[in-house]
Parts: structure tokens; sequence; C-alpha cells
């Protein structure tokens, strides 16, 4: 292969990888598939090709191209993402399986386990899916994000105890990453530690302003500890510019034993500054 084509087949992977990185799905799928039309074994454009059609909901397009490459050898990130697709093109059993498969390898591949158990989670089997990335983790003890990965299966499984015991270990490896902080800020408004919750907000608030989510449950912890006028003022700016949050707010509003209950959603949308309709 000249050195020109490589330079071409170089320059086209990373636009390709710049417009998947970008969002920019269909441009991504565009790039890749013109690789692989002189290249048809390119694994790099077939991951991204894979990825580019998975973010457009057509995973079962995805299928063949991985299929292909995962039977060129052994390849646990084809096979990880293989398993995915399937799962996202009514295949589950045969997508989980597939990860079981490529969890199962040794040394072991992470993004299987952390993969197989998101599979498993949102088929309802939180308790396998636990059981899968505690699996992980005594494999890889230190690997911060299957800490949160666990301390999220905990909270969805109201285990909120346990997920505040993994999530403030993570929380001392990685003190600056905002989507800890907010798991940890869950944990502890779930255990009514509200101040230190609140405290946990703010500062994931401060690293991340945009987290309007992070924000509401700033008011729930701030409404619980009496503050209604922080807690309102903090609704209003979730609000602003995002209507479709009001169910959101309001609820935070009803939920709590200082805040506000709205017979009309109009009323709502009114009190905290938002749009009617």
């Amino acid at each position: 292969m000249s050195g020109g084509h490589n330079s071409s087949r170089a320059q086209a992977l990373q636009q390709a990888s710049l417009a998947l990185q970008m969002r920019q799905f269909g441009r991504a799928q565009q790039l890749a598939a013109e690789i692989l039309k002189s290249n048809r074994t390119d694994r790099s454009a077939v991951l991204i090709l894979a990825h580019a059609l998975i973010n457009q909901n057509r995973a079962g397009e995805a299928i063949v191209p991985l299929e292909k490459a995962a039977r060129r050898g052994s390849d646990a990130e084809v096979e990880t993402l293989l398993g995915a697709a399937l799962c996202s093109s009514e295949r589950s059993a045969d997508g989980i399986e597939q990860l079981r498969r490529t969890a199962a390898r040794r040394p072991p591949y992470l993004p299987a386990f952390q993969e197989l158990a998101g599979q498993l989670a949102r088929a309802g089997k939180l308790n396998e899916a636990i059981r899968i990335v505690e699996e992980g983790l005594s494999l890889a003890p230190e690997t911060i994000d299957l800490k949160v990965d666990l301390g999220r299966l905990f909270l969805q499984n109201h285990e909120s105890s346990k997920a505040r015991t993994i999530l403030m270990v993570a929380h001392d490896a990685a003190p600056g990453r905002p989507d800890i902080l907010t798991e940890l800020a869950l944990a502890l408004l779930y255990e009514r530690d509200y101040a230190a919750a609140a405290d946990k907000f703010r500062h994931a608030l401060g690293l991340r302003p945009e987290d309007a989510l992070a924000r509401a449950n700033l008011a729930a912890c701030l409404l619980e500890m009496g503050d209604r006028d922080g807690a309102e003022t903090a609704l209003r700016a979730v609000m602003r510019g995002r209507p479709h949050l009001l169910g959101r707010a309001a609820y935070v509003l009803a939920a709590s034993s200082h805040g506000r209950f709205f017979f009309r959603p109009s009323a709502a949308a009114k009190f905290l500054g938002g749009e009617s309709n």
C-alpha cells in the first residue's frame, strides 16, 4: 500500500472520528463507509461505522460488519460493540450472551462488564447487573468507572447506603469529577442527609453549571432544609429556557414537606416563570 494511500486513509479516519465525537453521526457513517469501500477489513472504520449507526437508532445495520470483524480475530472491543448492537436491535438474548462471552475473557476487558451490566439493568435484572460489576471490580479493584457504575446500580436498586459507601470511595479517588459528585449527592439525598447532599450538588454545579437535573435536586435539598426561597430560585433557573422540565420542577415542589402543590400545570408554570403551555 502506497504512502499516499496510507496518508489519505489516516486523514479520512481522523475526519470520521472527529465527526463521531461531534455527534455528526451521518457524516461519520458516510466517511467510514467510504474507507471500507477500499478496505473492507479496516477495523477502525468498522468501529466508527457501527457507533454512527447505533447512535442513529440503526443498530441492526451495524451487526453484519461487526460480525465479520469479530470473525477475523479475537477482538474484545468489536465483540462488546456487537453485543450492544444486538441488544439494541431486539436481539437482547443474543446480545447478552455475546457480552457474557466477552466478559469471560482474561485478561478482562472492562467495558464488556459495563455494557453487560447496563443491558441487564435495562432488562430489570438489577441484582445480576450488580454482581457483574462486582465481578469486574474483583478483577480490577482500582477502576473508578466500575465503582461509579456500581453506585448507580445500588441507587436504582434502592440501596442508597451501599451506593453512598462506594461512591465516597470513588469521590476520594477522583474528587473533581462532576458525575461522581452528582451520584454521591443523590445517595446522600436519599439518605436524608440534605446538608451534605446540597454541598455536593453545589460543587457539581460549580463544575457543570448547565446540569439542570442536579440543580433541581439541589432545590429538593434546600426545600427539606427549610430554605424555600433558595429552592424556588434554583427551580426558576432550572425552568429558564427548559419548559420540558416543568414536570420535574413541579414534582420537586410538591414532594417536599416544605414545598407547594399546584392543581394545574399552567399555575405551576406561571409560578416558576415558565411557559403556561
